[in-house]
């Protein structure tokens, strides 16, 4: 076994090409998620707002950004958007993976939001609390708990969702786990590798996010489950 690692991984320099398709992986991935979220925001506040000139068109957008394969909107940018610009492609991935997460996050922003029982709001206004303590005390913290395993659930469908960029010539993990296989002619033994860079990752971000609804929502958490059963 050793032997075989040896020959297929190291000789070849196979794991320095696997070693950069990860990296492109995890850089698409980061600044998709960052980007994405920051922009389902916005989006997420025109959704909700009682003005229908600014909701519909949030709906519409959701509607669409949803219901279009995310290699669908890769493919646009890349040979139809993009197509007569001199444009790195990963940034263009990156364009494509931050809308189709803006439109999922979006959604989930929405319905943790709606989660909240009207008459807790109500409450805190009665109190005399702003919009921001009511937003920041009564909103946020349990709104987070509602949208913290499904938003978990997006992070690791948009990780698995980045083995498509391939399709626009970017040799990410996958690409490069493919190109090594068809080279050492061994492709079990090099979609096993990648199946457990990408269980590895799904596995730390599943890590990640319990440390931090352990060390954030621990107590909100609790509460909260103690007194929705």
């Amino acid at each position: 076994m050793i032997a075989f690692i040896q020959e297929n991984l190291i000789q070849n320099n196979a794991w320095y090409s696997i070693l950069q398709g990860l990296l492109v992986t995890i850089q698409i991935t980061a600044a998709a998620l960052v980007l994405g979220t920051l922009l389902a925001v916005p989006v997420c506040m025109l959704r909700i707002s009682h003005k229908r000139v600014l909701a519909v068109p949030a709906q519409a957008f959701i509607a669409f950004i949803r219901g279009t394969p995310v290699l669908m909107l890769l493919m646009l940018f890349y040979y139809v958007v993009f197509q007569s610009v001199r444009i790195d492609a990963v940034f263009i991935a990156i364009i494509a993976f931050s809308l189709n997460v803006s439109g999922n996050v979006a959604e989930i922003m929405r319905s943790a939001i709606l989660s909240v029982s009207k008459p807790q709001l109500d409450s805190a206004r009665a109190l005399g609390l702003s919009r921001f303590a009511i937003f920041s005390y009564v909103l946020l913290p349990q709104a987070s708990i509602v949208a913290m395993p499904v938003y978990k659930s997006a992070v690791i469908n948009l990780l698995q969702w980045t083995c498509v960029v391939g399709y626009i010539s970017i040799t990410d993990l996958t690409r490069a786990i493919n190109y090594m296989s068809t080279r050492t002619l061994e492709p079990f033994f090099m979609l096993f590798i990648g199946i457990m860079f990408y269980l590895g990752l799904s596995y730390l971000i599943y890590g990640l996010f319990a440390w931090i609804e352990k060390r954030k929502f621990g107590a909100s958490h609790r509460y909260y489950r103690r007194n929705t059963k």
